[in-house]
Parts: structure tokens; C-alpha cells; sequence
């Protein structure tokens, strides 16, 4: 099945749209409400066809229409993280820990009426204290239910009347096609409930979760996102969220604002994901194992491989599902052209009957199992093919 093109350049700076720092606050308010104790319900709302092109059309909302409709459902959040600060010795002669509190701003949305909100893991990473602004200006305390460092997104909770409450409907990003209308709907530079519009400018991105991992499928977007969106909804014409706003891409210019390029991540990546973090408080993903590299036919007929596409298998973890089903690395370094490959190992061809080619074909087929799942490998070991069955295991904190 032939899928868009993947991948950016690795020159390319990317720069998560994080909260603004340097001390922007927001006055305290009284709590909006009692707590409500009703069941998870996070909206999902089918669409009967592909998704909307353009706004304003047939069914289809105006961007005025779906600031009107999801705007109030949009929060503005603020952290407080304290910092360590090297003092000069002379100035803390009893060398007294000196520390810094520091507010940051970030978005979010609320996903039902028991007051959970999706925001970005890396907007709340470290917070000491969690503040949720309303589009009525009233602040509340949030607790942080879970966060998921591997898509960085995080689930809050804030106690207070469902009625109070504007739960987003959330759509289908499988069915996300390039050139769909879409919006963004943030806090960005501390300017709240901002509304920029523009289009999916590209699908199946790959982006680099804040523990190095990485996130697949991610949504490119040339709506305006800046430092404050991170967090907030990506929505379309229809008034569906389809991602989550998570980061941008600088350029080589070195400004730290929009360029025109943003990534969200995919919303059926963030019901998977939210869902997990309520019921458990943590998201479990499946772990195989091995560091790979590309096969292309310049590469096979280079070293006269048996395959003319696949993956060399370059690194087994120990302890992993990969290492006990006896896959092997590379042990031979050679350099070509100034790029170096390891051969002597394994070459990934195949699970479970599906061609694996690519990197990101071998991320996704794994990224859609969870732990202790069970898979059949084929691999080239020599110019003799085998076949492995590997169970997966869990995936580290880091690479």
C-alpha cells in the first residue's frame, strides 16, 4: 500500500511549542464549581465521509464557527516548577540551596464531563502546581492524572460542576487528508484562546517524543502555532479534533515563532493514550528491541545482500523479546562514502506476513501491539530466510 512521503530533514530544527517561561502569571480565582464524580466519557464522533476540504461548505463550519464551538472547551494552563540556581560562593558563604519558581503557559482541552483534560506531557513535566483557566477567567487547581512521555501527552483532572464543563468532540485522524482545513486554538505567548486556521500540510511525520523515542504518524499543519499552543486542539471543518498541537519547526533561522510548519499528534494516538493514562494512570507500549538500518538497492547490490529491501538489524538490547527469540546483530563496520553500516547480522524482511521495509514500517507495526503481544519475524541470516517468534516486552524509559 503506497503512503505518503515520510520523514523530515535531519537539518531541520524542531522546537516543542512549549509554555512561555520567564514568570507570565495568571491571578488566582475561586473554584467554578463542586466536584462531579460522573463517569469518563471521552466524545467520539463518527464521520460518515472522508473529511472536510474547506470550510463553510455544505455541513461544514465557518473558522468563526468552530472558535465559537470548541473555543469555550480550550484551557489556558500554567505550571510552577522550582529551579536549582548556581549562586556565587562569596554571595552564600553557608551554601544554602538557592532555588527559583517559574511559571510557564501552555493549552489545553477538556475530553468529558468527569473534568479530564488532554494537554502535552512536556507542558506539565516537573510542575510543582497545576493551575486550569476557563474561557470565564475562573482558575482552578488540576491534578495530574498521568503523563505518557513517549507521545507526550498528559491527562489532568479539575474538580468542579460538569456543567461547567465544554467536552470537545473529538474525530477520526485516519481519515485526515492533506489539503484538509483545519484549526488551532491556544494560548500562544500567553495570549489567550488564540484562533489560527490553515491546512494539513502533510500526514505520517515522524516526530521525537521528549524521551527520544519517536511519534508516528504525527499531522503537519501550516496553521500559525507558536509558544503557549502546545497542548491545545488541532480541529476541522467539522468541528473535530484530529491532534493534539505538540511542536514546530524553526528552520535554520533560529527564531523561536511560527515558520509555517506544525505538528500535532494524531488524536486516535491520543484516545489510545488518555484513555490509558484514567483507568491506570500510565501507558504501557510494546518494546521488540533491536537498533535497525535501512536496505535500500544501492545497499544490497553495495554488499551483495540477499534482499533487495528490509532492515539490518545493527542492535539487540538485552534482556529484550528480540534477544531471547536469538535475533542477531551486526558485528562488521564498513564505511562507504563517509556513511557507515554494520553488517553480518540479521536482515528484517517481514512480521507477521506484512513486507517491512522502512523504519517507520517497523515502528508502526509495533506501536499498534502492547506488551506480551506475540509476532513471527522473518529474517535473512546469511542467504538462508528464518523465521522468529518473539514476544513483546515493555518499553524502557529511554531508547
Amino acid at each position: 500500500m503506497l503512503r505518503p512521503p515520510r520523514g523530515l530533514k535531519s537539518a531541520v530544527p524542531l522546537l516543542i511549542a512549549a509554555g512561555l517561561g520567564g514568570g507570565t502569571a495568571l491571578a488566582g480565582a475561586e473554584v467554578i464549581g463542586v466536584f462531579d464524580d460522573s463517569p469518563s466519557v471521552i466524545n467520539r464522533v463518527e464521520s460518515l465521509q472522508p473529511a472536510p476540504a474547506a470550510f463553510a461548505d455544505n455541513r461544514r463550519l465557518s473558522v468563526s464557527g468552530v472558535y465559537q464551538r470548541s473555543g469555550p472547551g480550550v484551557v489556558q494552563i500554567t505550571t510552577t516548577t522550582v529551579q536549582r540556581v548556581d549562586t556565587d560562593p562569596f554571595f552564600n558563604a553557608l551554601g544554602f540551596p538557592q532555588q527559583r519558581r517559574q511559571k510557564a503557559l501552555g493549552s489545553g482541552f477538556v475530553i468529558d464531563k468527569a473534568g479530564h483534560i488532554v494537554t502535552n506531557f512536556h507542558v506539565v513535566e516537573d510542575a510543582e502546581t497545576v493551575e486550569v483557566s476557563f474561557s470565564n477567567r475562573d482558575s482552578v487547581r488540576a491534578q495530574v492524572v498521568g503523563t505518557d512521555p513517549s507521545t507526550d501527552i498528559a491527562v489532568l483532572k479539575v474538580n468542579v460542576d460538569a456543567g461547567a464543563l465544554t467536552p470537545l468532540d473529538l474525530g477520526d485522524s485516519d481519515r485526515v487528508r492533506v489539503g484538509d482545513s483545519v484549526v488551532a486554538i491556544g494560548n500562544p505567548f500567553g495570549l489567550e484562546r488564540s484562533v489560527t486556521a490553515g491546512i494539513v500540510s502533510a500526514l505520517h511525520r515522524p516526530l521525537t517524543a521528549p524521551n527520544a523515542f519517536t511519534i508516528d504518524d504525527v499531522i503537519q499543519t501550516d496553521a500559525a502555532i507558536n509558544s503557549g499552543n502546545s497542548g491545545g486542539p488541532l480541529i476541522d471543518a467539522r468541528g473535530l479534533v484530529v491532534g493534539v498541537n505538540s511542536a514546530i519547526a524553526t528552520g535554520n533561522t533560529g527564531v523561536r515563532g511560527n515558520v509555517g510548519i506544525g505538528f500535532a499528534v494524531p488524536i486516535n494516538t491520543v484516545r489510545d493514550v488518555a484513555s490509558q493514562l484514567i483507568e491506570r494512570g500510565k501507558v504501557e507500549h510494546a518494546f521488540l528491541g533491536i537498533g535497525v538500518q535501512a536496505v535500500d538497492l544501492e545497499v544490497a547490490r553495495l554488499f551483495d545482500l540477499p534482499v533487495k529491501r528490509g532492515l539490518m538489524i545493527v542492535r539487540v538490547y538485552d534482556s529484550s523479546g528480540a534477544n531471547k527469540a536469538g535475533l542477531r546483530p551486526g558485528t562488521d563496520e564498513v564505511v562507504v562514502s563517509g556513511e557507515s553500516y554494520l553488517l553480518g547480522g540479521d536482515i528484517l524482511v517481514a512480521i507477521d506476513g506484512r513486507e517491512i521495509a522502512t523504519p517507520e514500517d517497523l515502528r508502526e507495526e509495533i506501536s499498534a501491539r502492547k506488551p506480551g503481544d506475540k509476532l513471527t519475524i522473518e529474517a535473512y541470516r546469511g542467504s538462508d530466510k528464518r523465521s522468529f517468534e518473539v514476544t513483546l516486552g515493555r518499553q524502557p524509559a529511554r531508547p
